[in-house]
């Protein structure tokens, strides 16, 4: 699977990131299955409030009607020149498993441009579902 596109947004969208705090950058680039890609970078506060890229992504497309994605690539790293390990927290897991089935896949850029391929049925095997 060709994920070049999804990297470049991913990767140039970590530049918009607010991260006073904790000076660490995460961009994603969520794939909807009309082919749209949303972009979503982190946004912090000073209190509990703050909104991982995630959330973002998923919150633009939803909100513009999307209901049906492909997968979604993430990357982050303690500046713009540099990519850690960069999983999705337990919220957004939990969150992305409202809208997504457990095979969906979640692609997690690290150092050197490796690319990890995780389901949410590996990140959150326990989630909330009613």
């Amino acid at each position: 699977m060709d994920l070049s596109k999804e990297i470049e947004i991913a990767k140039n969208v970590r530049k918009n990131a607010y991260v006073p705090y904790t000076k660490y950058y995460v961009g994603c680039a969520l794939k909807a299955n009309s082919g749209k890609i949303y972009s979503g970078c982190n946004i912090e506060n000073d209190g509990i409030q703050s909104i991982c890229a995630e959330r973002v992504a998923f919150t633009k497309a939803i909100s513009e009607g999307e209901k049906d994605f492909q997968h979604i690539v993430i990357c982050g790293g303690s500046d713009l020149n540099s990519l850690d390990t960069c999983l999705p927290c337990g919220y957004c897991r939990q969150f992305m498993n409202e809208f997504v089935d457990k095979s969906f896949k979640i692609y997690v850029l690290s150092k050197n441009d490796t690319i990890t391929e995780y389901t949410l049925a590996d990140l959150l095997p326990y989630s909330f579902k009613l």
